[in-house]
């Protein structure tokens, strides 16, 4: 199983993303450039976080329209693994792949901390290996408020495209755990098809022990278990 991560110019969490595949889950992981016209074969494509394009005219407006991403639009259509994570849950949305936009934070302040999130069911390529708990997960952003039509909105609930929530501690969804204002509490869609995933919290942050927190993994793990058995 061989996984891409894409760099566009501005991406700062590559590294961070490559290492967490690579080392703490140990699969084959290369990089794409954004001026590639190739996959290179991978099977699971990652956009990570960061500021493409420095997040001008709004963030993911700009990296939506990189060469590589009508491959891995083409990739996604055919039912290949693409997930992004904070900027490219951004990039996703913006290239319609995924339903919905993230806007800026209710409170307009780019907020950095630790927050907790829950799975919202376990049938899903992202959430196969995660209990019922709350998992400690960071987040950066400054534009991480999900927003989509209460018509949207209700249909993305129907269609158990919601994985992840904002919760407390004790895994309770809260109004107090909601930091950026995000619709119904909401960190983490996926397209109706179960192939296309988006979440603004970094699991790549929380994934190897040297940080002291490894909540992270079990979103890496779904990910491996879901491609072994595919």
């Amino acid at each position: 199983m061989k996984f891409g991560v894409v760099v566009f110019p501005g991406s700062n969490c590559d590294e961070d993303m490559f290492y967490a595949l690579s080392q703490n889950l140990g699969v084959e992981v290369v990089k794409l450039w954004h001026k590639q016209h190739s996959l290179e074969g991978c099977d699971v494509v990652v956009l990570p976080g960061g500021f493409s394009y420095g997040d001008y005219l709004r963030s993911g407006a700009i990296a939506r329209f990189s060469p590589i991403m009508d491959e891995v639009i083409e990739h996604a259509n055919k039912g290949g693994i693409v997930f992004g994570i904070c900027n490219g849950f951004q990039i996703l949305t913006q290239a319609g792949l995924l339903p919905g936009a993230l806007l800026h934070n209710s409170n307009q302040k780019f907020v950095c901390q630790n927050t907790f999130i829950k799975a919202e069911h376990t049938n899903s390529h992202f959430t196969n290996a995660f209990e019922n708990r709350a998992y400690k997960i960071p987040v950066a952003h400054g534009e991480g408020r999900f927003f989509a039509s209460e018509a949207a909105l209700d249909e993305i609930e129907a269609n158990n495209q919601v994985l992840f929530r904002y919760c407390d501690a004790h895994g309770n969804i809260t109004e107090e755990a909601n930091f950026n204002g995000t619709a119904r509490n909401i960190a983490g869609i996926m397209n109706k098809q179960g192939n296309v995933f988006g979440m603004m919290p970094h699991p790549e942050r929380a994934a190897d022990a040297i940080l002291g927190n490894t909540d992270g993994l079990a979103f890496f793990n779904s990910v491996l278990l879901a491609t072994q058995n595919a």
